[in-house]
């Protein structure tokens, strides 16, 4: 599970809760740096991505923290949601 909105209004902080952060925008400027947002074209990269796993080349387990039952998907998603410690990725199994 993973999941970005523009609000969060279990943030620590009133700018995070808006889905602001203090940003020093003169030394970013001073430095000559450039950012760039987007979203991951994942339809381009998940067959290749999934044969690369099934074929046993690239094993992403180190990445996931959580394997649940998919009748348990509303459960891991509350605890992704509330940031509990250690809830990061988490695979359903129908």
């Amino acid at each position: 599970m993973g999941v970005y909105v523009p609000e969060d209004p279990g943030a620590e902080s009133e700018l995070a809760r808006n889905g602001k952060l203090a940003f020093d925008y003169g030394m970013f400027f001073f430095k000559g740096q450039s950012m760039g947002t987007g979203r991951c074209n994942t339809k381009q990269y998940n067959a290749r991505l999934r044969d690369l796993i099934t074929e046993g080349i690239a094993t992403p387990g180190s990445l996931v923290s959580h394997e649940l039952k998919l009748d348990q998907a509303a459960e891991g998603y509350e605890h992704f949601d509330k940031r509990h410690d250690g809830w990061t990725k988490v695979v359903l199994h129908p």
